[in-house]
């Protein structure tokens, strides 16, 4: 067989994947091509990449999803191999037999098994005759309430789009309609296709690798049952609490459905499996995974290098590695799990995640960097490997409970408490995981925000006192003056919650500030960068960061994020009742029909629609009443907090919350993310 030796690659991909992929390319002395966006310029793999070339444009359908100017890139920087990476063209039959035809070497499966399983219902066709297990398909027109729950699922379709779940047979035609919309609109191919819904299944994957030499390698289980909106959140290898039996019923299916379409290189055969424990293929995903490190953890490969050798036409070692403990990995994404997943956008100051043995972190950002509207919002994976599965899951939860992260809002306490739940403890898993347990993951902690609010006030009192400068003059607030030995008063409010904290505290002769009026509270240390409290004789301290009128306070179990507030409010900073406000930057997609001023709207109707990071972000009226201002329209790009529109309330209606609004995701042409 013929033999290409990569000596410099292209990685078709941005963020996290790009940076990862380098680094084993750094390991073998494989030069390194990044492509970017406009939006990506400063972004990490950028600046880690050996050569670097622009695609013009921000949106993914404009840059990362042209085939055509990735091709002309890696010729132009003199790659002679071309890796995908994950999501974007990563499966894209004719995108990989593009980067053939120019000459170039395809890290990825041949063309012909990327078409065949780029049809979920061809694939499933092709499995059957293989001998892997399926679920029964149902046919829409003749669904009966026997066949019920139904799954409906876009033939083309990846990471949730085009996805329905029918519990009422009369709704199934309105949602067969949606969802072939959903799908023609995400992946220009509108085929659905239905089967049954499995309650409480869970998804368990096989990792494959092969060679062309008719080597096939099972590289052990993961589970990815842990999901929202149908995209993984926790994912560990191997999966546990599976039967010997079941394992390898597994391991057999997914080496037949390898061979099956002549497989080549890293792939994921993923099933559903039953509570009553029998598995059903689901798709094959002809690429790597984002979960992958858990599997190199737990057999010491690297499955990036592995398809490079593929690739170069090297064969695989004819006997699998062999398996070694357990590992877990949690993505960390900028998202608001407590407001429906609401991703987050903003600078990230700090990213820092305790280095231990058996830790690993795979990011495409570090502190400094922006977090933008146009991409995926996962910021990192975190993966930790031990000897058991008890060891991993804890390596991994202090690791998390110990990171700085300044910036937007993360989703790093609702996995510290998704790792340290009782049902994941005792590896009761599903998919309903968070349909069940979100609300008691995301309600108010047991830390202390009184606390950590003291003693930011503590820090900025000595910040204050410690600047260079003639000394402050007294501020006069009408009859009474504000001097040093008099209690000082500071307030901030809690983000996300909006909880106020009003904190008194004095600077006595000693120039140490101390907290006034709260007794068993002793201040050990102040300093503008920590501080240290003794409270009923116990030590604790705080770590705080300061950019603009926010502080981050970092302490042990938990970490607060406050934003100062002046000490009278500013009328100017006031907004009408009913106003509705940007939650994001992002762009207006489209309005409700008929959406005017002096137009009615009814409490909870969805009046604009915006699009940030690949999701629909649904504005929803706040009470029935008239609407009385509209600022918004279709392809308005607008900041966070800009007013939308003012609902004046019918006084008789009943109000709702408009704070946290729907989404959905966004149309796209291929989903960055699928997994």
């Amino acid at each position: 067989m013929r033999r290409d030796v990569i000596h410099s690659l292209l990685v078709a991909n941005r963020g996290e994947i790009a940076c990862r992929i380098f680094r084993t390319c750094r390991d073998l002395g494989i030069t390194t091509v990044a492509v970017y966006s406009d939006a990506d310029a400063g972004a990490l793999h950028v600046r880690e990449a050996d050569l670097a070339v622009r695609l013009p444009g921000a949106a993914p359908a404009d840059t990362y999803l042209r085939g055509d100017l990735v091709v002309a890139a890696a010729l132009a920087a003199g790659a002679d191999a071309v890796h995908p990476g994950y999501g974007f063209l990563s499966e894209n039959a004719a995108f990989a037999a593009a980067v053939q035809d120019a000459g170039l070497t395809w890290v990825g499966p041949p063309v012909k098994a990327i078409e065949l399983m780029a049809s979920k219902t061809r694939a499933k066709e092709l499995m059957g005759g293989a001998g892997v297990p399926l679920l029964a398909p149902v046919d829409p027109a003749t669904a009966g309430e026997d066949d019920l729950p139904l799954l409906l699922k876009a033939a083309s379709g990846g990471g949730g789009r085009g996805m329905r779940i029918v519990r009422e047979l009369g709704a199934l035609p309105g949602e067969l309609l949606a969802a072939a919309a959903e799908a023609a609109s995400a992946f220009g191919d509108g085929e659905v296709f239905a089967e049954p819904y499995v309650e409480r299944g869970r998804h368990v994957e096989v990792q494959v690798m092969a060679d062309a030499y008719d080597t096939v390698w099972a590289l052990g289980t993961r589970d990815c049952s842990l999901q929202r909106r149908h995209q993984k959140v926790i994912e560990e290898a191997p999966a546990p609490g599976l039967d010997e039996g079941l394992r390898a019923r597994l391991h057999d299916a997914a080496v037949a459905a390898a061979r099956a379409v002549g497989y080549r290189g890293a792939g994921t055969v993923e099933f559903l499996v039953s509570a009553e424990g029998r598995p059903y293929f689901l798709e094959m995903n002809t690429r790597l995974q984002v979960e992958h490190p858990v599997t190199e953890a737990v057999f010491g490969v690297d499955l990036v290098a592995l398809q490079l050798r593929v690739a170069e036409g090297e064969p695989l070692d004819p006997v699998v590695p062999a398996a070694s403990g357990h590992a877990v990995e949690a993505r960390l994404y900028a998202e608001d799990p407590a407001r429906d997943w609401q991703p987050q956008t903003g600078a990230l100051l700090t990213l820092e995640v305790p280095d231990a043995p058996g830790l690993r972190l795979d990011t495409g950002y570090t502190g400094g960097d922006t977090i933008g509207v146009h991409y995926d919002p996962m910021l990192a994976k975190v993966i930790a490997h031990a000897p058991t599965r008890t060891e991993a899951v804890r390596l991994l939860a202090g690791a998390l409970e110990r990171a700085r992260i300044h910036g937007p809002v993360t989703n790093r306490e609702l996995l510290v408490r998704s790792l340290r739940h009782p049902d994941f403890a005792a590896a009761r898993l599903d998919t309903g995981f968070y349909d069940r347990h979100l609300a008691d993951l995301t309600a108010p902690g047991a830390g202390d925000p009184a606390t950590a609010a003291l003693a930011a006030a503590l820090a900025e009192a000595v910040r204050a006192t410690a600047s260079p400068g003639p000394a402050p003059t007294p501020t006069r607030f009408g009859a009474w003056r504000n001097l040093p030995s008099q209690p000082q008063v500071k307030r901030f409010r809690s983000e996300p919650d909006g909880t106020e904290h009003e904190i008194a505290y004095r600077t006595p002769r000693t120039g140490t500030p101390e907290p006034y009026d709260a007794p068993g509270v002793r201040v050990l240390v102040a300093a503008p960068d920590r501080v240290t409290l003794e409270r009923d004789g116990v030590t604790r301290h705080f770590d705080l960061a300061r950019d603009r009128d926010r502080l981050h306070v970092d302490t042990a179990g938990a970490s607060y994020t406050f934003t100062a507030l002046p000490r009278f409010t500013d009328p100017a900073t006031q907004t009408d009742p009913g106003s509705l406000l940007a939650p994001m930057p992002g762009t207006v997609v489209r309005l409700a029909e008929g959406l005017t001023p002096g137009a009615p709207v009814e409490a909870g109707q969805p009046l604009i629609w915006l699009e940030a990071m690949k999701m629909e972000h649904r504005i929803l009226a706040p009470a029935s009443g008239t609407l009385t201002a509209l600022h918004a329209a279709p392809g308005h790009q607008v900041e966070v907090g800009a007013l939308l529109a003012v609902v004046q309330e019918d006084p008789d209606a009943t109000p709702v919350t408009a704070s946290a609004p729907a989404s959905v995701p966004a149309p796209a042409s291929v989903p960055e993310e699928n997994a």
